[in-house]
């Protein structure tokens, strides 16, 4: 009785152990991403850009791509809006229909994403899913602060968000899931 509950014990340690480490890959993966130069400049392409000078933003449409120091953005349309004291400045960008995030092996995917360029946080949210490598991870919402380097993973999107007269809500279990890779002896 004493041996089957030493092993047991033993084997849920390594199992904690191994998990523990898988989720210090993952968070290592956030960080990555969090190591961006936010400051770089913006680049994109789409296939119609419609300039909605009195609001200040700019619709993007049709497999919209924007780029800032390795980090690209891709989505069915994206509103970007900006200040426009002397120089066009963003501010933010919302992302909507099939969001991916990618920099170097590192991809996030979700339904909506917003980059708020002045907070320097990213937020995805709807079916949100994390990949590097072989290591997975999913959730309702992904939030990535760029200036902390510290990035969260919740199993809910927060309620509904309507982007451009669009509602996304998020059906998953409510709770955060993933595969993780461990090391073969």
């Amino acid at each position: 009785m004493k041996t089957t509950l030493r092993n047991s014990a033993k084997s849920a340690l390594i199992g904690f152990t191994l998990t523990a480490a898988a989720l210090g890959g993952m968070q290592l993966h956030a960080q990555a991403i969090a190591a961006h130069n936010s400051n770089a400049p913006v680049d994109f392409d789409a296939g119609r850009i419609e300039l909605q000078d009195k609001q200040n933003r700019v619709a993007l449409s049709g497999n919209v791509v924007v780029r800032q120091a390795g980090l690209t953005v891709r989505s069915n349309r994206m509103l970007v809006n900006y200040s426009d004291a002397g120089t066009l400045q963003i501010q933010r960008l919302t992302a909507t229909g099939g969001v991916q995030v990618t920099r170097g092996n590192e991809a996030a995917s979700g339904d909506v994403a917003v980059y708020d360029f002045n907070r320097r946080i990213i937020t995805m949210a709807g079916n949100v899913s994390i990949r590097r490598g072989g290591d997975t991870l999913s959730g309702g919402r992904l939030v990535i602060d760029l200036r902390s380097g510290v990035s969260s993973v919740d199993g809910r999107a927060s309620g509904s968000s309507s982007v451009t007269g669009e509602t996304t809500t998020d059906s998953n279990t409510g709770r955060v899931s993933g595969t993780f890779s461990v090391p073969e002896n």
